[in-house]
């Protein structure tokens, strides 16, 4: 006899069923949606935050160590996301969550009010390396307890749309961000960006924390809810099948975060290397933001429709033959609306598989260790992938002169997603093996 058992979270008497609420999902979002609100935010104003913290060298330099601070955010991501994942598997989702957020908010405020090397010498790069590192461990313990509580809250035909708010609340931030800054440079001019321009942003931003703080401190739990084992987990019960899902998760995460960094690089590149002006540039970090939100909540819809694993491929393959053609046009033209139209194209096309990944992987991790699972994935790729691609991306530019050095780059870990996304299993409710009894 053969039965299909019920999906994850699916256990009839759970209240998750109904669905959570529209400020549940927000909440459970918000911290990282301003994980991205502040990481891209650094990444606009990464000229000017060097030119504060690191003067005296040359443009290059300056531009280099302002980066590689902005890198070193994420050394310690795999920890928090070991430690903080742990505690959301042992104690719960929410004082986990709400542990991260705080910790987070304190370390954006840090780095917002520390006066710049002209006022404090060497102690300012020291405060700003500091809090970058806090807010790293904060950050790491993000991702695998709000996800584990997306999944787990959602209702089972539909935790594509649900989980993918977690990627569009990043694009959401990128717009965010970007408009943001367009204002900053049009109202203030870039003599004001370098002396305070850069930090109004960052304050902007912290003004959801205590908002933030209240909506999670009202969420449900989710850790201890009855849960039927899934048809997902037939073939799964060993350490060794777990392990390979991290691994393929490693490799999945690791495609995305530097396409997605490279995405938010490309206000610095279209300044340094296109040479185009500021707001323009800045006008690109919109369109990001814009058209991924729009590809992250089509991308979930669809991955419910047909499941994870198609629209981990197809998308991927898609974004891997517009790469190319998208970067060389920028290259050539040198204007707006080429930047714009190959922003647009490769963030929607990339967006498209943000949300069956997330979801892949967590409906593929028994409840017991998704939160850890989950994050010590998704930190360990953002920090050994993530973290290095703006620094290496403006390197290769440099030492080979091919302003063409985006694209490769990208191309070569999409390929390595693409490999990866062959090799997962299906996971989605409706599209599951049935197991032998």
């Amino acid at each position: 006899m053969t039965d299909m058992a019920l999906p994850i979270g699916a256990a009839p008497d759970d209240p998750a069923q109904g669905g959570i609420s529209k400020r549940q999902v927000a909440a459970a979002v918000m911290g990282n949606a301003l994980e991205f609100y502040d990481f891209t935010t650094y990444a606009y104003f990464a000229v000017q935050i060097g030119h504060n913290f690191f003067p005296g060298h040359s443009p290059f330099i300056s531009l280099l160590l302002s980066l590689a601070t902005f890198g070193a955010g994420f050394i310690l991501r795999p920890i928090g996301a070991i430690l903080i994942g742990r505690y959301a598997d042992r104690r719960g989702r929410r004082p986990a969550m709400l542990f991260s957020f705080t910790l987070m908010g304190v370390a954006i405020l840090g780095l917002a009010l520390t006066p710049s090397y002209a006022m404090i010498g060497p102690l300012a790069p020291v405060l700003a390396l500091t809090w970058r590192l806090c807010q790293g461990f904060a950050l790491g313990g993000e991702v695998g307890p709000t996800t584990a509580f997306l999944v787990e809250a959602a209702p089972p035909a539909k935790r594509g749309l649900y989980g993918a708010w977690q990627g569009s609340s990043q694009n959401l931030a990128s717009v965010a961000g970007g408009l943001v800054g367009v204002t900053l440079a049009a109202v203030a001019g870039a003599a004001s960006l370098e002396v305070w321009g850069w930090r109004a942003a960052f304050l902007l931003g912290a003004l959801v924390l205590p908002f933030g703080l209240v909506l999670r401190r009202n969420l449900p739990e989710t850790l201890h809810r009855p849960e039927a084992r899934s048809a997902a987990h037939a073939d799964q019960p060993t350490i060794r099948a777990h392990a390979r899902i991290l691994l393929l998760g490693l490799a999945l995460i690791a495609a995305a975060t530097v396409s997605t960094y490279v995405f938010t690089f490309m206000t610095t590149y279209a300044v340094t290397t296109l040479h185009m002006a500021a707001g323009v540039s800045l006008g690109a970090t919109v369109m990001n933001g814009a058209f991924g939100v729009i590809g992250g909540l089509i991308g979930g819809v669809l991955s419910d429709r047909w499941g994870r694993r198609k629209m981990m491929i197809w998308p991927r393959l898609a974004f891997l033959i517009f790469t190319w053609p998208a970067f060389f046009l920028m290259v050539r033209n040198h204007d707006a609306l080429t930047l714009l139209s190959a922003t647009a194209v490769l963030s929607f096309t990339s967006a498209l598989t943000t949300a069956a990944v997330f979801v892949a992987i967590i409906e593929s991790l028994r409840k017991e260790i998704r939160g850890m699972g989950m994050g010590a994935v998704y930190a360990t790729a953002v920090a050994v992938f993530g973290g290095t691609t703006q620094p290496v991306v403006a390197l290769l530019i440099h030492v080979t002169g091919d302003p063409l050095s985006p694209a490769w780059y990208v191309m070569a870990f999409t390929v390595v997603g693409l490999i990866a996304s062959l090799m997962m299993k299906e996971t989605a409710h409706g599209h599951l093996r049935a197991p032998a009894s």
